[in-house]
């Protein structure tokens, strides 16, 4: 029994083996065919082309295609680490990028609130208007609402920007007292185990949880391309516009759009953190912090940056 069993086992991994290294081989093709196709799933007037959107973003294709990328990239990086350092360099500028442009949504959250205490308390106004020549006119209640949609976006689009300048909350226990190797091993294994895994599993549900938001007959992780493409002929439009109050904010799709960003670029981030733990283990503590675009407080602040 136990000689079965052992057997079973390595069948079993051996078959899961020749799947992955099969994916992998196939990636390659469902890419090419992709772009040279755009207007299978980007013809958006063509209600299948919608459906294979729905699916392809969220299949074990799209996977495989990301995943090879990754590899193909982590290949030219080991053979080049000046090609490495500039995937690390572009990525966490992206993220620096995002995160200082959408960071102004805290300051306009802040306004926001001030306008509609003036509003409800001042002038005792019940709705609010902005815009020129057509105004775009709500209550106040809904405005009220909206100032959850800022908080979102700082906490979704400023992730990563907050993760490269080392803003996020750390609990200690081992880290500051090993060697800078280890320090790199730990933050390689913590990027492929926790990061990527964690980024893959919010995109899955967040994938689905958006589009059955948005459109009926609504998508389920467990149907197949056929069955989404039969399911075209009775698609709509349906985005989500209910609100927790008769006045309040509306469109809390747009909550489900910026979950599935967030999981996009944290996925994204943990490869450059992988290469940058990587390239400073293997070019020694001196390559530590190597190309990092910090903010800065200013001189004499250097003791407050860093520290939350």
């Amino acid at each position: 029994m136990q000689e079965e069993s052992s057997v079973s086992v390595l069948g079993a991994l051996w078959n899961g083996l020749i799947w992955v290294l099969s994916n992998i081989a196939e990636a390659f093709y469902n890419f090419g065919y992709a772009v040279t196709n755009p207007s299978l799933w980007l013809d958006w007037s063509d209600k299948e082309a919608v459906m294979r959107f729905v699916y392809y973003g969220g299949s074990v294709e799209f996977f495989f295609v990301v995943f090879t990328a990754f590899l193909v990239l982590t290949a030219v990086g080991l053979w080049s680490h000046r090609f490495m350092w500039g995937v690390v360099r572009g990525l966490e500028g992206f993220a620096n990028t995002t995160g200082r442009f959408f960071a102004w949504a805290g300051l306009l959250m802040v306004i926001q609130q001030i306008v509609i205490v003036f509003m409800q308390r001042v002038f005792a106004r019940p709705d609010m208007s902005f815009g020129l020549g057509i105004p775009f006119q709500m209550d106040i209640s809904w405005f009220a609402e909206e100032l959850k949609l800022y908080n979102a976006m700082v906490v979704c689009l400023c992730c990563t920007y907050t993760f490269v300048q080392g803003g996020h909350v750390r609990v200690d226990l081992v880290y500051s007292g090993i060697s800078h190797r280890a320090k790199r091993v730990i933050d390689m294994l913590g990027s492929l185990l926790f990061m990527m895994p964690a980024a893959v599993i919010t995109w899955m549900y967040g994938w689905y949880f958006m589009w059955r938001h948005l459109i009926v007959p609504k998508p389920s992780a467990s149907d197949t391309l056929d069955r989404l493409v039969m399911k075209s002929r009775a698609m709509r439009w349906n985005v989500e516009t209910i609100g927790f109050s008769p006045n309040g904010f509306n469109a809390y799709f747009l909550f489900k759009i910026l979950l599935v960003i967030f999981a996009g670029m944290v996925f994204v981030h943990a490869i450059a953190f992988f290469y940058r733990s990587y390239l400073e283990f293997v070019e020694g503590e001196g390559s530590a912090g190597k190309y990092l675009d910090r903010d800065s407080l200013g001189e004499g602040e250097e003791a407050y940056e860093g520290a939350h």
